[in-house]
């Protein structure tokens, strides 16, 4: 029997092709239609064995920057106590198997490519990760409608990681269906110093919008990504909440001007942002609008990446 040193898995980033945001409801949330697209931006987590005189079931997390530097500012805010939602996933998983005295303590490391508060889902995809990696370390043999249970508990955004490549989800964001998409598509994402609070900027939205209808999906949006259409979907893009996060980080705009001129097929702001995303033609194309993003210096670094990819996968 071969004993574990080490569970990693590798999860990826999303983009909202479309997010249609309703009126608040009762329980504060407010109900969606969220178009995810998971693109080859990573995180990697990694679960080991931890002291087994800890309390509770993680031990520990480290955070690393898995760039080269690109985003230490951006690993420099990420909680490493209890609050994480990589923290709190692992504690779930070993909930599951009848509690934390059920299980040996583990520590978590992530690795991080995602940026964090960048309206991509970063802390929502290292709890994805989480539960998978803790899963396999505890061979606790949750299956996948176990697992997106969990991840429904823990947030609007953490189910959609676990399956990866493009869905619609519905509800908050946590019913997923997935959608074909053959198209291969190529973004830039300019990044931002600094976040944005996702509470912040929904509540900003609730002001700016008091009277919003009931979210629908765009047909259009599903006709471009069935023909695999890049220039269909870039005229289809579109983000309710980007007039509340141009409203707070109103800069951004100027951002979205630059890839509108250096001739981004679509231009807007990710999820809560403070990220902007911009679909390029091709390769190529991304590269030549994320130099133009750079050079202008209206952006903290600017990356390439394409999709869709597949969701969280063990390594």
């Amino acid at each position: 029997m071969t004993t574990k040193t080490a569970v990693t898995v590798r999860v990826p980033a999303k983009v909202n092709l479309q997010l249609a945001v309703g009126p608040a409801r009762e329980d504060g949330y407010h109900d969606l239609v969220n178009v995810f697209h998971a693109v080859a931006l990573f995180d990697e987590v990694t679960v080991t064995g931890a002291d087994s005189r800890a309390e509770g079931a993680c031990a520990g997390l480290g955070v690393e920057d898995a760039t080269g530097g690109g985003l230490a500012g951006h690993v420099a805010r990420v909680p490493v106590d209890g609050t994480n939602l990589a923290a709190r996933a692992a504690e779930l998983v070993a909930e599951a198997c009848g509690g934390p005295g059920a299980v040996a303590p583990v520590r978590l490391l992530l690795r991080k490519a995602i940026p964090v508060a960048g309206g991509m889902a970063g802390g929502s995809a290292d709890a994805a990760a989480a539960l998978v990696a803790c899963n396999a370390w505890w061979d606790a043999g949750l299956t996948r409608e176990d697992l997106l249970a969990l991840a429904a508990r823990l947030g609007s955004d953490v189910a959609f990681p676990l399956l990866g490549g493009t869905a619609v989800g519905t509800g908050r964001g946590e019913v997923l269906t997935p959608v074909e998409s053959p198209g291969r598509y190529h973004w830039v994402f300019a990044l931002a110093e600094g976040g944005l609070s996702t509470p912040e900027v929904f509540a900003a939205y609730d002001r700016l919008r008091p009277e919003a209808p009931a979210p629908a999906g765009d047909p259009e949006l599903m006709a471009a990504l069935a023909a695999g259409d890049a220039r269909r979907l870039g005229a289809a893009l579109s983000n309710d909440l980007q007039p509340a996060a141009l409203e707070l980080r109103p800069e951004l705009g100027a951002v979205l001007e630059c890839g509108r001129a250096a001739g981004a097929l679509g231009a807007f702001v990710s999820g809560s942002g403070p990220t902007c995303a911009f679909l390029a033609a091709s390769a190529d194309h991304a590269a030549a609008v994320a130099g133009a993003l750079e050079e202008s210096g209206r952006c903290e670094r600017a990356v390439t990446a394409h999709g869709d990819v597949p969701g969280a996968t063990l390594l």
